[in-house]
């Protein structure tokens, strides 16, 4: 009871538990594993079987962390499931699996000689004179495969952790070579989105590092304060944001900060939180954690931030609202702009310097002039020095310096999710006179012929995914597409020219919808005075590969008619050619038309069946607010008889401290000692007077009364209350004592309300001068 069990060096050391009960429950668990993350690191392993609660998750969090590897008990053969169900919404198991399967897969764990594998791939890795070994091709190729089946390159991920996370995984499939672990990603590829995860994993926690949040609070937001004296809105980014948590700190942090300003000006915090892990962000939009938290977060900010259930605590609504949780890239995606606060914790520490030295100029970008940059402890901002200066150095956050900020299109390039996902061609690249192979020069030697044959005699063509937006562009379409107003779109059915644009759209839906071909002949196009008639043909591509959710749309231009200046169009002679491309223009107008008309119906019905959903959903709250009302109607009679029924039981109350006074006045005024005895002769209660006869206590209460030292002479006692009890009548005797007084006992049963017989009572009436007399009276008759 109140003790924890944690690993300290090899050794199971008890110790006292926190006694701050405010915090929420025990997790004696969680205690236990995060100490085998910490001591064991890598070959920690953690299991957690039937329980209720959630008690285990975060120390399961923190051995997978670390690199161990976790198992879970199948929930479905768990008497209690809840442990096992935490774990499985975090997302931290490892291995699923019954009970009885559990020991001999963590033997197969512990027994496999993954270090070998490990030592041998960071020799491959480490040592550039052998690049061209078959472990550092396979890595290569590993990290290709990720990136196509993903979007996201992590080649430039420390080699360390890609390393560890590969081994990982490689030892939970038993698997010794690299090369068996790339033949197995082939065969089975879900396991390329669990590597990827690995490599995602997101070591965080609410107020990690608490100084740093404290010198946040209590330094470096009140200066942001002051630099708006009256009041507005600030703006502040959290990249890889995991599953929230510091996001959700740094609102915390926000309204403490807050608080204790006695301005009167109002200030909010928009904050963006972003990771690449799409999974992490719907954990952390939901804001849903293990309690377990209670040990990281202090009990004032868990009543102030969370509502705690039966067996999570929630953010509350008001530090919910503050954060806009969203999925992006800070290596493939433009960044957040006129920013306050980025909070890039714990980021830089996985990747190499190459790539950091490319992320801060666009951290530097985002910030607003005196914009605030928090790095993690273990982070510095390196060679960065002529863009942030230390603000508060021992707890790692710096300042933007007000210099020209580089453009972030310098740093990376910006594709679109359809490229990072390895769909967009490949560029053309020219051979280099180093080439010695002649089959490499004539490769590229094709490649370059047919990209110039495409440039100049193929039609322009664009590669779009099945929305629309466009992943490739061949040729010039200028004449055909043009870039919308307002922000940025690359959606070719928002970039289409009038004329173009309803045609497209319609051809576009058809092809997607019917998997075939779409072909629009005879477009017209206005463009700089001069009128295109062009072809236009959408073309979904048919295939196994990736390439299967793309749309090639080619526009082939029939010619180009330049009108003539200064002639009146009354003037011009009709001819059949002429009657033949206005009835072209026609039959386009009336299908754009059409066109406009369908897309209208569509809407109109869309916005007849949104509004029957309303209408549905208006009746579904209003039958709910009935309810609601019933219920509160219900609670309120309830709460009446509660009421009344409590003021029911003070008055019972006080009739029964009025019955018990007045009987222990009565018991007082009598004079005579009365012991209260139940059934097996313990002491229920007695009279002051009891005290000359028997030495009794108030402890003694309970206590057999035959175990008491008394002073009379009375062995028939326990004969006398059987007798009692047996007969439910009153049993009389006289007894004398050690000094010679006499007492005549009179045994009764002890009577409940309902007639029963629960015990006895005895009264002691002293009767030493009746003895006397009568003594002197026989005396007197002898003589």
């Amino acid at each position: 009871p109140n003790r924890d069990i944690a690993l300290a060096g090899s050794t199971l050391a008890v110790r006292e538990t926190d006694g701050d009960s405010g915090r929420g429950p025990r997790l004696p668990v969680d205690v236990l594993f995060r100490s085998i993350a910490e001591e064991r690191g890598a070959s920690g392993v953690g299991v957690v079987l039937s329980g209720m609660g959630s008690d285990g998750t975060l120390g399961m969090r923190a051995i997978k962390e670390s690199g161990g590897v976790t198992f879970v008990q199948d929930p479905a053969t768990a008497a209690f499931d809840g442990m096992p169900r935490s774990a499985l919404d975090a997302d931290v198991a490892d291995v699923v699996a019954p009970v009885d399967e559990l020991a001999a897969l963590v033997l197969e764990h512990v027994r496999q000689p993954a270090t070998a594998a490990a030592e041998r791939l960071a020799e491959a890795v480490s040592d550039e004179r052998r690049a061209g070994s078959a472990d550092r091709d396979d890595l290569a190729r590993i990290v290709e495969l990720l990136r196509v089946a993903t979007g996201h390159d992590v080649s430039l991920y420390k080699q360390g952790t890609i390393m560890r996370r590969i081994e990982r995984r490689m030892g939970l499939h038993q698997l010794a070579k690299l090369s068996e672990y790339l033949r197995f990603l082939h065969e089975h590829p879900a396991e390329l989105s669990r590597l990827h995860r690995e490599l995602m994993i997101g070591v965080t926690s609410f107020f990690r590092d608490p100084e740093v949040w404290t010198a946040l609070r209590d330094e470096v937001l009140p200066t942001l304060f002051d630099a708006h004296p009256d009041g507005g809105t600030l703006r502040a980014w959290t990249p890889a944001c995991s599953t929230g948590e510091e996001a959700y700190s740094l609102a915390m942090s926000f309204v403490e900060a807050l608080e204790q300003r006695p301005s009167a000006a109002r200030y909010t915090l928009r904050i963006f939180a972003t990771d690449i892990d799409d999974t992490a962000i719907e954990r952390a939009r939901a804001g849903v954690y293990p309690l377990g938290i209670a040990a990281d977060v202090e009990s004032s900010r868990l009543d102030r931030f969370f509502v705690r259930t039966e067996t999570n605590f929630e953010i509350s609504k008001r530090i919910r609202q503050m954060v806009v949780f969203a999925p992006h890239d800070i290596v493939g995606d433009p960044p957040f702009t006129r920013l306050d606060i980025v909070t890039c914790r714990n980021l830089l520490i996985y990747l190499e310097p190459e790539l950091q030295q490319r992320i801060l100029p666009v951290l530097h970008y985002a910030l607003n002039p005196g914009g605030v940059l928090v790095l993690g402890t273990a982070e510095t901002i390196g060679d960065a020095t002529e863009q942030f200066v230390p603000a508060v150095e021992r707890a790692h956050i710096y300042r933007r310096r007000d210099t020209p900020a580089i453009q972030p299109t310098r740093l990376f390039h910006y594709a679109s999710a359809a490229q990072r996902a390895g769909l967009a061609p490949p560029p053309i690249v020219l051979p280099s006179p180093g080439r010695s192979t002649a089959e490499g020069a004539n490769v590229h030697l094709q490649h370059t012929v047919e990209r110039l044959l495409v440039q100049a005699y193929g039609p322009a063509a664009v590669l779009t995914d099945l929305q629309g937006n466009v992943v490739y562009v061949s040729g010039r379409t200028g004449n055909y597409l043009e870039p919308a107003s307002g922000r940025a779109n690359l959606n070719v059915l928002a970039m289409a020219r009038d004329g173009l644009r309803l045609v497209l759209g319609r051809a576009f839906r058809a092809a997607i919808a019917t998997h075939r071909v779409e072909r629009v002949e005879a477009v017209r196009i206005e463009v700089n005075d001069a009128v295109h008639l062009v072809d236009v043909i959408v073309r979904p591509l048919q295939g196994d590969d990736a390439s299967a959710d793309l749309v090639l749309v080619v526009f082939e231009e029939r010619r180009a008619v330049e009108p003539v200046a200064g002639v009146d169009a009354a003037s011009v002679p009709t001819s059949p050619d002429l009657i033949a491309e206005l009835n072209a223009e026609l039959e386009t107008a009336y299908t754009e038309l059409r066109a406009a008309y369908d897309d209208a119906q569509s809407t109109r019905e869309e916005l007849a069946s949104l509004n029957e959903e309303l209408q549905s959903t208006n009746e579904e709250l209003q039958s709910i607010n009935e309810e609601l009302t019933i219920s509160m109607e219900e609670m309120q009679s309830m709460n009446e008889e509660l009421q009344t029924l409590n003021r029911e039981l003070q008055i019972r109350v006080d009739e029964l401290t009025l019955a018990s006074d007045d009987m222990a006045n009565l018991l007082d005024s009598t004079q005579i000692a009365t012991l209260f005895l139940d059934a097996g002769l313990r002491v229920r209660r007695f009279t002051p007077r009891m005290g000359a006869l028997v030495n009794l206590l108030d402890s003694d209460v309970g206590r057999p009364v035959t175990d008491l030292t008394s002073r009379m002479r009375y062995p028939e006692l326990r004969a006398d209350v059987t007798a009692a009890l047996a007969t439910d009548s009153a049993v009389g005797r006289e007894v004398t004592t050690d000094d010679g007084h006499w007492f005549a006992v009179r045994v009764m049963p002890y009577r409940t309300h309902d007639r029963g017989v629960d015990g006895v009572v005895l009264t002691f009436t002293d009767v030493t001068e009746a003895k006397a007399l009568e003594a002197r009276l026989r005396s007197g008759g002898t003589s």
